[in-house]
């Protein structure tokens, strides 16, 4: 069976998100192993990637599990959705200006 790896990626996602009829799955196979790409609805992109990516750490761990099982490299690939940001683009601090307690001393002495 040489689509175990998406057919278990396809179970799992669809457990996982609010959207299943939204899940596109894609697989490539080349000289370098199989690709899978994964795109979900931009609203599950949570859901999939989980705190700290544990969850798209996980499923990626398994996925080369089965890759094993199958003499073969299983990478997957998370698309990202239109207009989303990496974290190394968001602002380090959540948006907010940081000051020097200098500065911060000074907006406390107009008050």
């Amino acid at each position: 069976m040489q689509d175990a790896d998406k057919i278990f990626l396809e179970y799992v996602v669809k457990a996982l998100v609010d959207n299943p009829n939204d899940v596109k799955i894609d697989r490539t196979v080349d000289e370098m192993g199989v690709l899978i790409s994964l795109t979900v609805n931009p609203a599950d992109m949570g859901k999939i990637i989980g705190r700290m990516g544990n969850t798209a750490k996980a499923i990626r761990t398994l996925l080369r599990i089965i890759g094993m099982k199958n003499n073969a490299r299983v990478n997957l690939k998370i698309n990202e959705p239109e207009g989303g940001m990496r974290p190394e683009a968001r602002p380090a601090n959540g948006g907010m200006a940081t000051k020097t307690v200098d500065q911060a001393m000074e907006d406390l002495k107009g008050i």
